[in-house]
């Protein structure tokens, strides 16, 4: 097991950007960044013994501040926070208190706001080399940031296992009443010529999906997913129909549990994903424009798939959702795996 902290000369307001790696002892690695917590790299090998990328990027770090990538942001690898998806309107309340937040997707509030927890450059906490290589990440959000209320302390670990298991623990508090749903936003391709994820073979092991407004968000009702294209309790082929759905998982409450399950022929690559969230939303980069990517490469629909764990979108404003308002005296935890077998 390696870890290893590089300096990358970036300078986000006076801290420096860092880059960490982390390595298993089979060569596997995983490449971080402290902005974003941005996972640049996820290196692996494939069937036929080759080091393979799978998730999109660019190829240092000055590219995901590039005011062309911001200009259509598409949130490449990024944790997603205080609240991940949209948020009706931009409003919600705690306790009788309203709460009016930035509208930077049309009406809605998405993925936190203008400058949500992916633009925020994260203190690095603690590292280790033992059972596994992992670092873990801790950004204070004050209150009132993004008009949020309560100042928050989230903190977030990345392990690497020697199983190819890369698992992200969130974990939160606050000293006032607030909203937090946490997630990250890679964007994964298990080919290995970087082609198109539409013959990727995918699963999720969900019955129902969140059914949204003409701007995504999601309005309270679940819709069986039988007789649709939107069925995936069985492996099949994504195909050219473009995802943007929030699944509801087939689980109990909190428990860590296989909620997809993705494969691809060339490479012989499958990319399992575990976690405690109730949901995954399942999106195949839609809207995705990206220019002179990983050597040079531009991303469009279809280029990369996301597999977004978390709490229900908009839950803040649905009543018979699980609550995602988080107290003084609670803690916010959630984990994710993905793991990578072939």
């Amino acid at each position: 097991m390696i870890v290893k902290q590089i300096n990358t000369g970036h300078f986000i307001g006076e801290k420096e950007v860092i880059t960490v790696e982390l390595t298993n002892d089979k060569g596997t690695l995983i490449s971080l960044f402290n902005y974003g917590t941005i996972i640049n790299k996820f290196i692996v090998e494939n069937s036929k013994g080759e080091k393979q990328d799978i998730v999109l990027g660019f190829d240092d770090f000055g590219g995901y501040v590039s005011d062309d990538y911001l200009a259509n942001y598409p949130y490449l690898g990024t944790i997603i926070g205080r609240y991940a998806n949209r948020i009706k309107d931009g409003k919600f309340e705690i306790d009788n208190q309203e709460y009016q937040l930035a509208q930077n997707n049309g009406k809605d509030c998405l993925h936190g706001g203008n400058e949500g927890f992916d633009k925020k450059v994260w203190d690095i906490i603690n590292i280790s080399e033992d059972t596994t290589a992992s670092v873990t990440f801790q950004y204070f959000s004050l209150d009132g940031e993004e008009n949020f209320p309560g100042d928050l302390a989230v903190q977030l670990t990345f392990q690497l296992t020697n199983n190819d298991e890369l698992i992200l623990t969130y974990q939160a508090d606050t000293d006032e009443a607030t909203a937090i749903n946490l997630t990250h936003h890679s964007y994964f391709n298990l080919s290995p010529n970087g082609g198109k994820i539409t013959k990727h073979i995918h699963q999720i092991n969900a019955n129902n999906y969140l059914e949204q407004d003409d701007n995504y968000v999601v309005t309270g009702k679940l819709i069986p997913v039988i007789n649709s294209h939107h069925d995936f309790t069985k492996s099949k082929i994504i195909g050219e129909n473009a995802y943007d759905q929030t699944y509801v998982l087939d689980k109990k409450y909190g428990e860590l549990t296989l909620a997809t399950k993705t494969s691809e022929t060339d490479s012989g690559l499958t990319l399992l994903v575990y976690t405690t969230a109730p949901v995954a939303h399942f999106y195949t980069a839609k809207h995705l424009a990206v220019k002179n990517g990983k050597k040079g490469k531009h991303y469009n629909e279809f280029d990369g798939f996301c597999v977004e764990t978390q709490h229900h979108p908009n839950a803040i404003n649905i009543k018979n959702f699980p609550s995602t308002i988080l107290r003084p005296e609670e803690i916010y935890t959630q984990t994710t795996i993905y793991k990578i077998i072939k």
